[in-house]
């Protein structure tokens, strides 16, 4: 917390009246007390030369006479003494009386402190507040019409791109729809996994359409003060009004438009919903045809509030997916450009085997790539640096230091690799499995088996039970090869994969019989009991697919003590060496 310099003071003036105080009661502690007999004292009394009497349960007591002279005499601890002081006009008091005005003293001094400290500090931390509140409420965005992205810089994604090409004309020439009748779309809604382009879309609009492009993320708008976060949706919105024509984009709409959960709810979702009902509220305000078009991103659509979504807010929802072979092509020339990429680079084949790369990791594989030559300061970057830089990208960097590494843990690995790499083969003759390692990465991997599938829009009932075999494969060499007592950890992730396709070959794509076309996903937003029948049918069909992987591997025995053979001796095979073992 900063203090500021009444603060400061305070503290100053707190510390220095504790000290006097604190000498006052030194210098009364250290007074010099007359010694008088307990027969003098009551001659004393009886003459009326007593002025005070401090009682307590010690042995002496002190009192002081009427010329200002303090003395010490005997307690007599009787009861009635008290009565027979006040008898004679001397004045009582109980306990120390030094310590009464020291105690007094220190405890006003730190009430007093207390108040004002607490008063100052809340006044300090209201100032903070409200200077937070002005300074956040202005988003932080970039209404600059410079360095412009247009579709030209984005590859891929050729339907959403002939979806937003549409909304240019809407932009710059809304009047021309007022002649006829026509509502423009308020709000786009991109949604599809991570990484796929759909910011560098939403930058693209803008561009072609020549308008500023304010850029926001949802969590901006989640904030710790009450109404702050509404207040931030206001002000974007004025801002975009104040050009005119503008292109809003929402990052991660999903943190600020998650479904409200109604009365029942806790009051903790209050300030979100508060924020959320700002943002519908602004989208359903626009007048007429203001030309601003509001973009979001999200990949968790379901998550969002159903508001959001209806007509008249978000009224287009372009799904934005990874991309296909063609359009990996296409992502890999566009980062190929200012590249001195060698003319025997294959960009055909780098992208046949980037299944399910989207459109960040092929940047990213170009990227790695580049810095792979620039280190070895190579004059073009070599289908070897792509090569090194696929698998980096994938399993992570090969380790240095592999002295830890027992025989038979690289006897282990190998087996493990094997068996994925040969169910793989056996099961699915269009899959390509172009390398099997048992070289450990910096990503923690013990070693891989890299599975290809060739390029479908949609995945069958056997296509899933072919990938959960491939993914038991490992134990069940292990099991094979070791015996049941010595299986491994090494199977963590792959019972994890295999758990989850099958979780949603039953329980959602209703590809089971005797679960049937039941969605579980809808059973547990409703909050109904699912009983154990999802638990049991999920356990019974990996243990079916189980024996069948392990019936997979015992039949072909001695392919699988080949390929671990040769990972023993060379660590890491390519797809035309299984090939050549599968075809011995």
């Amino acid at each position: 917390m900063k203090i500021d310099g009444k603060v400061k003071l305070l503290l100053v003036l707190i510390i220095s009246i504790a000290l006097i105080s604190s000498m006052y009661l030194y210098k009364n502690n250290n007074k010099e007390y007359k010694e008088l007999s307990y027969k003098t004292f009551l001659t004393y009394v009886e003459k009326d030369l007593v002025d005070e009497i401090e009682l307590n349960d010690k042995a002496k007591i002190k009192g002081r006479l009427k010329d200002g002279q303090d003395f010490i005499t005997d307690n007599p601890r009787t009861e009635n003494f008290k009565e027979y002081l006040l008898l004679y006009n001397v004045e009582v008091l109980e306990g120390d009386r030094n310590l009464m005005i020291g105690q007094g003293i220190s405890f006003t001094l730190l009430l007093a402190g207390i108040g004002v400290l607490a008063y100052l500090i809340n006044k300090n931390n209201s100032k903070q507040a409200e200077k937070e509140m002005a300074t956040m409420s202005k988003i932080d965005a970039e209404g600059s019409t410079s360095n412009r992205v247009t579709f030209d810089d984005v590859a891929g994604n050729e339907e959403a791109k002939d979806s937003l090409r549409e909304l240019i004309d809407f932009i710059k020439e809304p009047d021309k729809y007022n002649k006829y009748g026509a509502r423009l779309p308020r709000g786009v809604l991109l949604y599809g996994p991570p990484g796929t382009g759909k910011t560098l879309l939403a930058k693209a609009l803008a561009g072609e359409a020549n308008v500023p492009f304010y850029a926001v993320s949802g969590s901006d708008f989640i904030q710790v003060y009450a109404g702050l976060g509404a207040s931030r949706v206001r002000e974007l919105f004025k801002r975009a009004k104040e050009d005119g024509k503008s292109v809003i984009f929402i990052d991660e709409i999903d943190a600020l438009g998650k479904k409200r959960k109604g009365s029942s709810a806790s009051g903790g979702s209050e300030e979100g919903d508060r924020t959320l009902n700002a943002l519908l509220t602004e989208m359903s305000g626009f007048k007429g045809n203001e030309g601003i078009i509001v973009i979001a991103a999200t990949n968790r659509m379901d998550t969002l509030d159903e508001a959001l979504l209806r007509p008249g807010r978000f009224d287009r929802q372009i799904e934005v997916s990874l991309p296909d072979v063609n359009a990996r092509m296409a992502i890999l020339k566009l980062h190929s450009k200012n590249k001195p990429i060698s003319k025997k680079v294959d960009l055909k084949s780098i992208a046949l085997e980037t299944i399910y790369f989207s459109g960040a990791q092929l940047e990213n594989l170009m990227n790695e790539s580049a810095m792979l030559a620039a280190k070895e300061k190579a004059k073009h970057i070599t289908m070897d640096h792509i090569n090194k830089a696929y698998f980096t990208v994938l399993v992570g960097e090969e380790k240095k230091d592999r002295s830890s590494i027992t025989l038979e843990d690289k006897k282990v690995t190998a087996y493990h690799e094997a068996g994925h790499a040969l169910v793989a083969k056996k099961l699915c003759k269009l899959n390509r499995v172009t390398k099997v390692s048992i070289i450990p990465s910096t990503k923690g991997m013990g070693g891989f088996s890299l599975n290809i599938p060739p390029d479908r829009m949609h995945q069958t009932k056997k296509d899933i039970m072919n990938n959960i075999m491939i993914a038991l494969g490992g134990r069940a060499a292990e099991e094979i090869i070791l015996g049941t007592d010595n299986i491994t950890t090494g199977a963590s992730s792959d019972l994890q994969k295999a758990t989850e396709m099958t979780l949603s070959m039953i329980g959602t794509y209703g590809m089971d019989e005797k679960i049937g076309l039941v969605n579980y996903n809808v059973i547990l937003n409703s909050n109904l009991s699912t009983g154990t029948s999802l638990m049991e049918r999920t356990k019974e069909s990996l243990e079916n697919l189980y024996i069948e992987t392990k019936k997979i591997l015992w039949d072909n025995r001695k392919y699988l003590d080949a390929i671990a053979d040769k990972l023993m001796e060379k660590e890491s095979l390519t797809e035309e060496e299984v090939n050549q073992i599968l075809t011995n």
